[in-house]
This record gives structure tokens, C-alpha cells and sequence, in this order.
């Protein structure tokens, strides 16, 4: 194993999520099951909404996207923990930790934005069904897709690009079992005040401005539900919004509790076990949601089996 001590070396050394316990053992087979779960139900998902001519909608197509969001975001992270702990070694270099660092940020400020235009599109088709193909043309699908990846890709290579740019001339111990921008920072040895600031201020930004899109669409949305007279399509509308409102309050819930804590409420053992929710078991479960919750996405798989 590395000499964690040993600074001239480059790379920086992961202390990861596990020991080498029994019972570490157990929670480590239990993350590669859901890891391969995770893989296996993203994909399927993706491959239904190709193969299946009724799934070719924007409301899927977005979904597809999100499935494609979490294969990489799980591929990104698990993998790399999986070889450091089978091999007993903990090290990454600082190309691999940048990568690391971008693709998280990326993914998860695109999964941000790609939640907000889910929203938007569940409000559109409810309070304006019969202007549904023009409000949520293909060209409008593609262009708010190709927006969440490009806004959370430029986030991502600020971040990653500035965060590698600081000198790490003492410690080298990442206390986490991946790179993630802030873990890296607290062990620069410059000041690195003002970038925590820009920081903080991008996680707002990318999480409150999607959040209040979708916070305002579900608004408009419960408004109009509440003025429906059927009972039926109150039942269908709820039906269509249930599966997202669970993903958002997943995706949300957990990414605020990690970055808009005060400093002093933080521990390194609570953002581990946050940090593995949002980015091992969050992803297994957005298919589990839709497939159990959606009648089209059922039947598809029906078709398929």
C-alpha cells in the first residue's frame, strides 16, 4: 500500500468509504450489487424508450436521458472504489481525480437542469394538453438536453480545471471515497477562500434556479389539478406527476442536505454516507420508480419480456 505520508509523490490517496471488516465486506458486496442493479435498470430503460414506438415522446426522451445521466455518474465513481479496495490500494492521480471531479459536477448540474425541464414538460402536457406537440416540439426537447449537459458541463470543467490549479504541497490524504471538489480544496495550501465562495454561490445557482422552476410548474400544476371536475383525471394527473415529484425529492433532498449545511453542522462520516445515497443508490432507484409507478413504461417491458 502507498505511504500516504509521502508528498513528493503526485497522486493523491483516497481513504475511501471501507475497511477491510467483515461487515465492511458485506456493505462492500451490497454496493456492487447495486452498482450492477444500477447498470442493468438504466439500461433497459434506455433500450425500451428506443425500441418501443409508444415511449417516443418528450417526457421519455428526457427520462432516457436521465437513465443515460446515472449509468455514467455510477461508472464514474464505483468502479474506480471497487478496484482501490479489491487491490488494497487507495491511490489516483491527479488527471484521474480531475476526471472524477468533472464528470460529478457535470452530471449532477446536468441531472439539475434536466429535472427542471421534466417539469416543465409534465406541466405543459396538464394544463396545456391540446397545445402539448407545439409547446414540447422536438426541437424545444432537444435544445433544453442539450442545454442541461452543456451548463452542467461548464460548471464542471470550472470547477475541476481551478480546483487542480491550487498547489498541494502537504498533505495528500482525500478523506472520501472519490474526488469531489471540496474534499480537494481543504487540503490546498493557499487560500482558497474566494474559490469556496464561487463555489457555495454555483451549487445555489444550480440547484435553486431548476428548484424553482420545478417548485413553480408543480405550483401551476396542483392548481389546475384541484380545478379538474373528473375524478378520474385527477387520478391521471397525479399518476403522471407521482414518479418525478419521488426522483426530485431523492435528487434534491439529498444534494441540499450535503451543500447548504453550515460548516458546523458537517461531519466527514455524515457527507460519506450522503455522498454514497445520491451518487450509488439514488441512480437504482429512478427506474425502480418509473417502471413500478408508469402503466406506458410496464407495458413496454411487458411487450419486450
Amino acid at each position: 500500500m502507498e505511504d500516504a505520508n509521502n508528498t513528493t509523490d503526485t497522486n493523491f490517496i483516497l481513504l475511501g468509504l471501507f475497511n477491510h471488516t467483515q461487515t465492511h465486506l458485506f456493505l462492500f458486496s451490497m454496493v456492487l450489487m447495486v452498482f450492477l442493479s444500477s447498470l442493468m435498470g438504466n439500461a433497459l430503460l434506455i433500450v425500451l424508450i428506443h425500441e418501443d414506438p409508444r415511449l417516443h415522446m418528450p417526457m421519455y426522451f428526457l427520462l432516457s436521458q436521465l437513465s443515460l445521466m446515472d449509468v455514467i455518474l455510477v461508472s464514474t465513481i464505483v468502479p474506480k472504489m471497487a478496484a482501490n479496495y479489491l487491490m488494497d490500494t487507495r491511490s489516483i492521480s491527479p488527471a484521474g481525480c480531475g476526471a472524477q471531479i468533472f464528470l460529478f459536477l457535470t452530471l449532477g448540474g446536468g441531472e439539475c437542469f434536466l429535472l427542471a425541464a421534466m417539469a416543465y414538460d409534465r406541466y405543459v402536457a396538464i394544463c396545456h394538453p391540446l397545445r402539448y406537440p407545439i409547446l414540447m416540439n422536438q426541437k424545444l426537447c432537444l435544445n433544453m438536453t442539450t442545454g442541461s449537459w452543456l451548463l452542467g458541463g461548464v460548471d464542471g470543467l470550472m470547477q475541476a480545471g481551478t480546483t487542480l490549479s491550487f498547489p498541494y504541497c502537504h498533505s495528500r490524504e482525500i478523506n472520501h471515497f472519490f474526488c469531489e471538489a471540496p474534499s480537494l480544496v481543504r487540503l490546498a495550501c493557499a487560500d482558497t477562500t474566494f474559490f469556496e465562495f464561487f463555489m457555495y454561490v454555483c451549487c445555489i445557482l444550480m440547484l435553486l434556479i431548476p428548484l424553482s422552476i420545478i417548485l413553480a410548474s408543480y405550483s401551476l400544476i396542483l392548481a389546475a389539478v384541484l380545478n379538474m371536475r373528473s375524478t378520474a383525471a385527477r387520478k391521471k394527473a397525479f399518476a403522471t406527476c407521482s414518479s418525478h415529484l419521488a426522483v426530485v425529492g431523492l435528487f434534491y433532498g439529498t444534494l441540499i442536505f450535503t451543500y447548504m449545511r453550515p460548516k458546523s453542522y458537517r461531519t466527514v462520516a455524515h457527507d460519506k454516507v450522503v455522498s454514497a445515497f445520491y451518487t450509488i443508490f439514488t441512480p437504482v432507484l429512478n427506474p425502480l420508480i418509473y417502471s413500478v409507478r408508469n402503466k406506458e413504461v410496464k407495458g413496454a417491458l411487458k411487450k419486450w419480456l
